[in-house]
């Protein structure tokens, strides 16, 4: 009668490891394939960044597979998430970011937006700063509307740098003043 309790204890001891390793073996696929889908979300989490010669600085970004160019910088030195957009105006920013990143509510207006007419607040960045590009007091909405934590990179910052798209990559290159 002992060696059945010892099989016993054995087999629960062994479903508890096999238990355990699959736990564990879930844990680290769930960690690996989160890494990989924000890689193809954002593919430019560190944007390349070089500088040449001449100083002028330049960045590199690769097109996700939806076909827009979104890459990790700062506003205020806080960490944000752009999404380059020609057609927006201003920088856009969601108001959770604004507030985070201490910027004041100027006037209060409207935007034409591809969703409709929202309402925004104008606001002042006073750094942007994109791989080595940095970019200084910029116009930009505070838009309540946005409820993601993408700042729309808008032509108010763009009109400051080149920029140029070969394929599936868009340069974007700060000439020294």
């Amino acid at each position: 009668m002992p060696s059945s309790t010892n099989d016993n204890s054995g087999r629960t001891a062994g479903k508890g490891m096999l238990i355990f390793s699959l736990s564990i073996g879930l844990a680290l696929l769930t960690i690996f394939f989160d890494d990989l889908l924000q890689e193809r979300v954002n593919p430019n989490q560190n944007p390349a960044s070089i500088e040449l010669i001449s100083g002028v600085r330049e960045v590199k970004l690769k097109r996700n597979r939806q076909g827009h160019y979104i890459a990790n910088g700062e506003i205020n030195s806080i960490p944000v998430t752009f999404l380059v957009d020609t057609g927006a105006t201003d920088v856009a920013i969601p108001e959770n970011i604004a507030n985070q990143a201490g910027l004041p509510k100027g006037e209060a207006r409207q935007a034409a937006t591809a969703n409709g007419i929202v309402n925004v607040y104008s606001t002042k960045v006073a750094s942007l700063t994109l791989g080595n590009i940095s970019l200084y007091d910029i116009d930009a909405s505070i838009t309540p509307s946005m409820f993601n934590d993408t700042i729309l990179l808008g032509m108010s910052a763009l009109s400051e740098i080149d920029f140029s798209q070969v394929g599936a990559s868009l340069t974007l290159k700060q000439t020294p003043n």
